[in-house]
C-alpha cells in the first residue's frame, strides 16, 4: 500500500482532529497515511514523499483557511500529479437543512475556483465550536452565528458537531479511490 498524506489548515483544532480520524482509517487499511498542517515548512516535501494526497481546510467567517490556499496554489501540480481529495470543515456542514447545504455547496465552489484546483474527491463535515479557546470578541461572533445556526451559545462548554461515521466512509472512499488507481498513480508508480 502506498503512502498517503493528510495536510490540514485548522485554526482551532477540529480540522487537525478529522485529518487524524481520516489517517487512522486509512492506516487501518495497510497505507502509510501521514497528516501534516499546511504551515509546516515540511509540507512541500511531504506532498513529493506521497502517493495520494488529501488535504483539509476549516472554514472560519465564510472564509476557507488562507494558509491551505497558499499550500494548494505553491503545491497544486504535484497534489494533482496523484490520487487526490479535498475536505472542508465547518458549522454549516453540520446542519440539514437546504440553505445549509447551499452554503456548503457554494463554499467548495469558491474554494475551487480561487485555488485552480479540481480535487478528484471532496466531503463537507460539521466542524465544532470551541467557546473554550476563543477570545472575547471571537466567542461573542461565534455565540450570534450558533444562535442563529444550531442554538448552541452556551460559552461555558464545547460543542462538537462532526459525524464521525462520515468521515470514515469518506476515508474508506479515498482508500478504494487510492487503491483502485494503483499502477496508474505518480507517473505508474504502484501505489
Amino acid at each position: 500500500m502506498g503512502t498517503i498524506l493528510v495536510a490540514y489548515g485548522s485554526k482551532e483544532g477540529q480540522t487537525e482532529k478529522i485529518a487524524g480520524r481520516i489517517a487512522e482509517a486509512l492506516a487501518s487499511r495497510g497505507h502509510d497515511a501521514r497528516t501534516i498542517s499546511v504551515a509546516d515548512d515540511a509540507a512541500g516535501e511531504a506532498v513529493a514523499d506521497a502517493d495520494a494526497v488529501l488535504v483539509g481546510s476549516s472554514i472560519h467567517l465564510g472564509a476557507h483557511s488562507k494558509p491551505v490556499y497558499a499550500f494548494v496554489r505553491e503545491y497544486r501540480g504535484d497534489i494533482e500529479a496523484r490520487p487526490n481529495g479535498f475536505f472542508q470543515v465547518s458549522l454549516s456542514s453540520a446542519l440539514d437543512d437546504e440553505d445549509a447545504r447551499a452554503e456548503v455547496a457554494t463554499y467548495i465552489d469558491e474554494f475551487v475556483e480561487e485555488s485552480g484546483w479540481h480535487p478528484e474527491r471532496m466531503a463537507a463535515f460539521g466542524g465544532a465550536l470551541r467557546y473554550s479557546e476563543y477570545g472575547f470578541l471571537t466567542r461573542m461572533m461565534m455565540k450570534r452565528i450558533a444562535k442563529d445556526s444550531t442554538g448552541d451559545t452556551d460559552a461555558s462548554r464545547d460543542y462538537e458537531y462532526t459525524d464521525w461515521d462520515e468521515v470514515e466512509s469518506f476515508a474508506a472512499d479515498f482508500a478504494e479511490y487510492v487503491e483502485s488507481t494503483a499502477g496508474t498513480a505518480a507517473g505508474g508508480a504502484a501505489v
